[in-house]
């Protein structure tokens, strides 16, 4: 059963997961072990900021 607490992690943080898993080809899962991170968090963290990339450069193409 889970627990009540919830962690909570800064932004910085989750900005280095991500950039861990691009930079280093490792799979979601592998680098959220070696973090000792729930593997479905940081697979979140990471589509959301694929989304927001993929948002940002419409934006930029729109602008243009």
């Amino acid at each position: 059963m889970g627990s009540k607490y919830t962690k909570r992690y800064t932004a910085k943080f989750k900005r280095e997961a991500i950039a861990r898993v691009d930079s280093t080809g490792k799979t979601v899962t592998a680098v959220a072990r070696e973090l000792g991170i729930s593997s479905e968090s940081l697979r979140g963290w990471y589509r959301q900021a694929k989304a927001d990339r993929e948002q940002f450069h419409l934006g930029v193409d729109l602008v243009r």
